[in-house]
This record gives C-alpha cells, structure tokens and sequence, in this order.
C-alpha cells in the first residue's frame, strides 16, 4: 500500500505526516499486529491465535500492507513444510513510543469516560 501523497484541496496542496502515520498504521488489526511483533518475530499461526476475531485473508492482507509500507519483514524459511515469519523492520521499531503514548492516551479516556 502506498503511502499517500499530498492531496489537492482546491487549490492547496495538503499533507500532513500524521496522516502519513495513519495510513502506514490505521486500521482495527495493523496496530495490534505491531504491538504482538514487539515482542518478537512471530508465524502467520501465532498472530492469527493472538488476534482473536481475524479472518486468514484480513491478516494476509494486513500483513502485506505492513510489509509494503517498510514496518514489517516477512523471512521464508526454506524448509519443508515452508516457514513464514514476520518480524519488526528498524522502522516498525520506532513504533513502539507511539503505541506506548497511544496506550498511556487509552487508559486515561477511558478512565474519564467511565
């Protein structure tokens, strides 16, 4: 999945990185993929057991937008039966302050909120 570029709005041209960020992570399954990788290179297997609710084909097609967009790495382990795993680039790396800040951010709205 690309990254977006800036955008005609009229006649500005808009773009933001947060929007960059949102599109590189946005998603229901993206940032809990990142958050379950953090802890270490995982098979499709595992993260489809971690992620409750997720269809083969969500995760397939999450998985491929993470490693288009350079967050994550997909090694073939040349074996048989074939071995997929996933792991964290340097960049998916750089994730985890901000999924720590979105989660410090969570705890306390959902403090409020109840």
């Amino acid at each position: 999945m690309p990254l977006p570029k800036a955008r005609k709005n009229g006649k500005k041209s808009v773009s933001c990185p947060v929007e960059t960020t949102i599109a590189a992570i946005g998603g229901r399954w993206k940032v809990l993929v990142i958050h379950y990788l953090l802890e270490g290179p995982k098979r499709f297997g595992e993260l489809s057991r971690l992620l409750k609710g997720i269809s083969a084909r969500t995760l397939t097609r999450q998985l491929r937008e993470l490693e288009a967009c350079g967050v994550i790495h997909r090694e073939v382990h040349q074996q048989i039966p074939p071995m997929v795993e996933y792991s964290l680039t340097p960049s998916g790396k750089q994730l985890e302050p901000i999924l720590l800040a979105m989660h410090a951010w969570g705890e306390t709205y959902g403090v409020r909120e109840e």
